[in-house]
């Protein structure tokens, strides 16, 4: 005889197949909650484990090169003698760009600089020393100081070192003149601080003189 469509389907031992499905469904609910009160558990213990860790050491960022070269940058005097106060000129035009021409007047105003002593702004070995016939340098000191720095001295009177010298920060190296290959000029010190090849701003006696400027300066060269 037919079931009627409505009436309940048992299993095998008798139990409607609907509150089978009633109960199952129960039984997964129950276990979800289980498992998810297990996870709420284990979240809590490893935040209060978190809590009382060590705090992460900070890894330190890597210094700008702006700042690295304030750093490595030598201490560089004046290149004349202690007291001595002389005009530091970085003029629009002078070639290179960033160079410095010193000058040195009496009280009267007169320039009086041909033939004064020149020092070394900071010690190093003299990587050359001579009269270049190429450019307008003249008598030329190229000192090294490490770290990619270089001074440079031009237009000398004399060279009073020679290329493989060692020299410290205070040493006679030549005297103001005005020789240059190329240029009919005036007596004064072409001077240039160097970096890894290239012109920078000087920095002398922790002052700067950025593009086209002019200021009086006294040294502690030797004092």
């Amino acid at each position: 005889m037919p079931v009627p469509f409505n009436r309940p389907v048992t299993d095998h031992k008798g139990m409607t197949m609907q509150r089978q499905s009633r109960r199952e469904r129960r039984a997964r609910r129950i276990r979800r909650t289980a498992a998810a009160a297990s996870a709420v558990a284990a979240l809590t213990a490893l935040t209060a484990l978190t809590a009382t860790a060590p705090a992460a050491v900070a890894v330190p960022r890597e210094t700008s090169p702006t700042a690295v070269e304030a750093l490595a940058r030598p201490d560089f005097k004046m290149p004349f003698a202690c007291g001595q106060t002389w005009r530091g000129s970085n003029w629009n035009g002078h070639s290179p760009a960033r160079s410095v021409d010193w000058n040195h007047y009496a009280a009267d105003g007169t320039p009086d600089d041909f033939r004064r002593r020149v020092f070394a702004s900071a010690g190093g070995t003299v990587l050359s020393s001579h009269y270049s016939t190429t450019t307008g340098y003249g008598n030329t000191i190229v000192i090294g100081h490490g770290d990619g720095w270089r001074t440079r001295y031009s237009h000398l009177y004399d060279r009073e070192v020679q290329e493989g010298d060692r020299v410290t920060v205070g040493q006679l190296i030549g005297r103001v003149g005005k020789s240059s290959a190329t240029y009919t000029l005036s007596p004064h010190l072409h001077y240039e601080q160097i970096h890894d090849g290239a012109v920078v701003t000087a920095v002398v006696q922790g002052v700067g003189y950025p593009d086209y400027t002019t200021r009086y300066q006294t040294s502690t060269n030797r004092c």
